[in-house]
């Protein structure tokens, strides 16, 4: 029961104490004493459960003559962990339905269950596959309110194709200080468009060539992309707000520039720290809110990435739609709209600012940036280019903003979903 148990664990922090997915991940397994094999079933298990977790309800609901009242505790859970082995996962029907009625019996509340769990688990097994190949997966995948708002900002077609990336792994990117053709070979990366390298075989990242050795980070295609928009940075002071987990604090610093990176949280600010310190480079760390910190001298360029939604990383943290709303976007968007105005505060005549946000919200990304252009006449639009993001066209948009999607790069593998601009101080 150990990895089973912990992906039951581990649901149930993310739906009924709303701990974010990683953390709980790691505190279940950890408690469980899971050896490899066992953590990468429990991982497998729970990532399906939220990758396909509209069309696991579908199913189930089949079976059910009404929904298991709150009483029943972690039954639902552990229907939707059977349905997700036998469906998706190819379980073995026995081994999944007795496991699925030994952990009701584990817990006081959903042993008076075991029965209809023991019952529905087998209607699953025999025709679970049969009710899929019915279903519109990627509409049920996404709750009503973020497939809504997705359909309102970029049509059902783009829809539809950024809920089909999110049912599947995504692949390992990776910047490299330098050398990104010798760095592919020894990786066994492909080098996608924008320079990224892409790792789709197994394996710790720990025990890859060159970690140790501080060669590369892990960061998204997409992430990389804001900070190559401050153009050239060797020896420019560049301010990065709310930097943990420091990727694209390496990045500049490993451009040249001269960094403080400024995050609110010491613990994910130590994280910076040591990663930094991994790769062997340099940069000044500020634990302050970047509402109240100002720097004693303007800076040539300042990055904000602001904290969102990150419903563009959903491949990436599958339980971020489900433990989300729009008032979520609306909240965020509302910090969002102090944090670039702090910003621009530290920014010096002539020099630039880049806002980015991991949202696919466009309250949280466009309508940010145009209000914050309405309210500071001495700020500027200063547009994207094709040349700038290795001819991605696709990433510009009529404003001439960058816009990743999850359903970009299909052949790829897909990258996060991304809203960036590039706004110039005049005066």
């Amino acid at each position: 029961m150990g990895a089973r148990g912990a992906a039951l664990a581990t649901l149930q922090a993310v739906f009924f104490n709303e701990r974010p997915l990683y953390d709980a991940l790691e505190t279940s397994v950890s408690k469980g004493g899971l050896e490899a094999r066992d953590t990468a079933f429990a991982r497998a298990i729970v990532m399906m459960v939220l990758r396909r977790l509209g069309e696991i309800d579908e199913i189930i609901a089949a079976f059910l003559r009404e929904s298991l009242p709150a009483r029943s505790g972690p039954a639902e859970l552990i229907l939707r962990i059977v349905c997700a082995e036998l469906v998706f996962l190819e379980i073995a029907a026995h081994a999944s339905v007795s496991s699925a009625v030994e952990m009701a019996g584990h817990d006081h509340r959903s042993r008076h269950f075991k029965g209809l769990i023991n019952a529905v688990a087998r209607k699953i097994a025999s025709e679970g596959k049969a009710i899929a190949a019915t279903l519109d997966a990627e509409k049920l995948n996404m709750p009503a309110w973020a497939w809504d708002a997705c359909v309102n900002a970029y049509g059902e077609a783009e829809t539809r194709a950024i809920a089909k990336s999110h049912s599947t792994e995504p692949p390992l990117d990776i910047t490299v200080k330098n050398d990104a053709l010798g760095w592919a070979q020894k990786l066994q990366a492909q080098i996608v468009p924008t320079g990224t390298l892409r790792r789709t075989t197994g394996g710790r990242v720990e025990d890859l060539p060159g970690y140790a050795e501080g060669q590369w980070w892990i960061q998204d295609a997409a992430a990389s992309i804001p900070a190559r928009l401050l153009g050239d940075v060797q020896g420019k002071t560049v301010i990065d707000l709310c930097a943990a987990p420091g990727g694209k604090t390496a990045q500049l610093a490993a451009a040249g520039a001269t960094v403080t990176a400024v995050d609110l949280d010491f613990n994910r600010m130590r994280r910076v720290i040591a990663n930094l310190s991994r790769l062997g480079l340099k940069a000044e760390f500020e634990v302050a809110d970047a509402l109240e910190w100002r720097p004693k001298k303007l800076a040539a360029a300042v990055l904000l990435d602001a904290p969102c939604t990150a419903t563009g990383t959903v491949r990436r943290h599958p339980d971020v739609l489900w433990r989300k709303d729009m008032s979520d976007v609306m909240a965020q968007a509302g910090l969002q709209g102090r944090l670039i105005a702090a910003a621009a505060e530290m920014v010096e005549p002539g020099g630039v600012l880049v806002y980015c946000v991991c949202s696919l919200a466009q309250e949280e990304g466009e309508d940010v940036a145009e209000n914050f252009l309405k309210d500071h006449r001495n700020f500027s639009r200063q547009p994207v280019t094709a040349g700038e993001i290795s001819g991605q066209t696709q990433f510009i948009t009529a404003a001439r903003d960058l816009r990743t999607q999850p359903g970009h790069w299909p052949e790829l593998g897909g990258l996060d979903g991304f809203y960036a601009c590039r706004l110039r101080r005049t005066t």
